[in-house]
């Protein structure tokens, strides 16, 4: 069954899709936090703004999480490195989603449980190539077709687009 899901050509494109789409939801978010700029405007006298200020204010931690972001969407963007990318973004979006219930966020909850799921549905899609991780032993090998060069340059290509467009936007 999974080799059968992993040859069928649709459903390729629809995990190239869904790479693209979750990478490109972490560049804003991303680069707003590696600029060091404020991710909300939301005041202090409400606990999610409060909280966001407070991670604002540890500096290279904040940073940090903006760079992990922008790494993340750009190993998903590349697919040549996309199991990396999709184990980053589970692990930040997990935190996310956690976050958002956890503080009662009005709808966005549902937005980052989404997520969540899309990641866990790129986990799938690589799990030959997470078996060995987990140590799960592999008896036999499967040589699945891994995206063309041309989608891999068109991610590059898409990526620095995106984020360029997002830098320009910013300097508006």
């Amino acid at each position: 069954m999974y080799s059968k899901l992993r040859n069928n050509r649709t459903l390729n494109l629809l995990i190239i899709g869904i790479r693209f789409l979750v990478g490109f939801a972490f560049i804003p978010s991303g680069l707003k936090k590696l600029l060091g700029e404020r991710f909300t405007s939301i005041g202090t006298d409400n606990p999610i703004g409060y909280f966001f200020e407070a991670m604002y204010r540890t500096g290279f931690y904040y940073e940090f999480l903006g760079f992990c972001q922008l790494l993340a969407a750009f190993l998903l963007f590349t697919q040549r490195f996309a199991t990396s990318g999709a184990l980053m973004f589970f692990g930040i979006i997990l935190n996310i989603c956690v976050l958002t219930i956890s503080m009662h966020f009005t709808g966005t909850w549902i937005i980052t449980s989404l997520m969540l799921f899309a990641s866990l549905v790129l986990l799938a899609w690589d799990w030959n190539k997470l078996k060995p991780i987990v140590g799960i032993r592999i008896s036999e090998t499967h040589d699945y077709k891994e995206p063309s060069l041309i989608w891999q340059i068109t991610g590059f290509i898409l990526f620095i687009i995106l984020l360029s467009g997002s830098i320009l936007l910013k300097s508006n």
